[in-house]
């Protein structure tokens, strides 16, 4: 079931917007559990791939599946960035860079909560998302 988007979720997915630092939804969850498009419910990023960049945005080292997102050459605001959109929503999420951890791989998705909705690990099943609790079996590391 759809359901309508906020303001600020449309600015951000369909308009290519960018919500304020340190003041949304996820910059700082620390819950376990994925961040789903918000327009098309694919999942994205998994809370086991997120860490504090500082920039006040929520901030993985990679996609849940390489295939869920993809990336766009970005010239706005006089630089040259790489925005992420997803592949099923087509939504613009934010930005990805190559200063993240680098004994993670060395990136840092850089997403804006507005283009994202969270499933806690304990709603996962009940919600469709089943597939992706082996994300968090701890012999997995």
């Amino acid at each position: 079931m759809k359901r309508s988007l906020t303001d600020m979720e449309k600015h951000v997915t369909e308009e290519n917007g960018t919500e304020p630092a340190f003041r949304n939804a996820y910059w700082d969850n620390h819950a376990a559990g994925i961040y789903v498009d918000v327009r098309s419910g694919a999942p994205l990023f998994s809370s086991a791939d997120k860490f504090d960049s500082g920039s006040g945005w929520p901030s993985f080292t990679r996609p849940i599946d390489p295939q869920a997102v993809y990336g766009v050459k970005d010239t706005s605001h006089g630089m040259v960035r790489e925005e992420v959109r997803s592949s099923d929503g087509d939504s613009h999420l934010g930005h990805v860079f190559d200063d993240g951890p680098a004994d993670r791989g060395g990136l840092r998705y850089c997403i804006n909560s507005a283009a994202l909705r969270f499933i806690p690990k304990d709603k996962m099943r009940e919600e469709g998302y089943d597939r992706y609790l082996a994300l968090f079996d701890d012999s997995n590391g």
